[in-house]
């Protein structure tokens, strides 16, 4: 074992404040990394602020991680000493079942092992995550970082570029496909991003008239402003697919009927309480409502070499660790363009 630093949350209700825990020796499979950067996620904030109940404190958040590599157990195959890695939102899995021999890690039937607040087999506690100087993983759940990303905007791409790309990906979107994407935040700028990537035709949903620059710079062709019926009512019965976002509540209905007959209506966003949907939604058009979470290990690097060959990473605004409880203030106000990555440098 060996002693790293960190930002951990003590309770629901207070501030996240310098910790100092006990990390695992590498172990046969291990590989260990110095956290260069950490991006800075919702779900971050609502776990250690308590909001969806099951938070162990004390709590250190923080699942898209970019580091170092400074040591593999013996029988580490595919990384060395000194060469950029990443770990996102999964640490382990069973391996065994069904949904991991297939690469679908995050639906483990005996229950993914998650990069904080999870169970650690290891310690007998629980995980701790990204927001500390140093980690140590198993190196099937190590991810590769090509030297062509900056390696601090590539950290978002663990959790929010995953989460959109896997259900862009799932639904086989592409050229001559009418796509949108419901809100322009941490997930949806990258949503936007990769549905241009992919050659589909792209429409950005916001509630933010003064977002339509940025949604354009950001690969969107066309920007509708939700609160106007008439703009909504234009797009009527047109869209292949809608990725939506938005985990605040709002009317799915208003983008179910969007969609074109066998259309797709993807949730990422997780709103608070439970959204009605009409019936006739989806009935009468035969179309979809489905979720979608993050991605398997071998998406989540499909997803990164993605990136690399296209040159797409996150727009983010870089902090240092002491200024991440003003970070996830200004994140629930929606101040931020649009991860917030910290430089983990500045743990000392």
């Amino acid at each position: 074992m060996y002693s790293t630093k960190a930002y951990a949350a003590q309770s629901a209700a207070s501030p996240l404040s310098p910790f100092s825990f006990e990390r695992r020796d590498p172990l046969a499979t291990d590989v260990q990394i110095d956290i260069l950067f950490c991006g800075v996620c919702h779900s971050d904030l609502h776990t250690a602020r308590g909001e969806w109940g099951s938070t162990k404190y004390p709590c250190v958040p923080g699942h898209e991680i970019v580091g170092r590599v400074v040591k593999v157990g013996r029988d580490v195959k595919n990384f060395r000493e000194g060469e950029m890695a990443a770990v996102g939102c999964m640490v382990d899995s069973c391996h065994t079942c069904e949904n991991c021999k297939e690469g679908l890690e995050q639906f483990c039937s005996n229950g993914a092992t998650f990069t904080y607040n999870g169970p650690d087999k290891h310690t007998g506690g629980h995980t701790f995550g990204g927001y500390a100087k140093s980690i140590v993983v198993d190196e099937q759940f190590v991810l590769r970082i090509s030297d062509k990303l900056d390696p601090a905007a590539s950290a978002p791409l663990l959790c929010a570029g995953i989460t959109t790309y896997s259900p862009l990906r799932r639904w086989n979107v592409g050229k001559g496909q009418k796509v949108g994407v419901v809100g322009l935040g941490g997930l949806g700028h990258m949503g936007v991003k990769f549905a241009a990537a992919f050659g589909a035709h792209v429409v950005l949903f916001t509630t933010s008239p003064g977002k339509t620059e940025d949604a354009r710079r950001l690969g969107a062709d066309e920007v509708v402003v939700s609160k106007n019926k008439d703009e909504m009512n234009k797009h009527a019965n047109s869209f292949d697919f809608i990725l939506d976002t938005v985990s605040a509540n709002h009317d799915l209905n208003a983008y179910l009927s969007l969609l074109k007959r066998d259309g797709t209506l993807t949730l990422v966003g997780a709103p608070p309480n439970p959204v009605p949907v009409a019936a006739f939604s989806l009935i009468a058009p035969r179309r979809q409502l489905a979720g979608s979470l993050i991605g398997g290990i071998p998406e989540t690097q499909e997803m990164l070499d993605f990136c690399a060959e296209h040159g797409i990473t996150s727009d983010i605004e870089m902090i240092t660790i002491d200024k991440v409880n003003e970070g996830y203030d200004r994140m629930l106000k929606s101040d931020v363009k649009y991860r917030f990555v910290i430089d983990m440098a500045s743990l000392s």
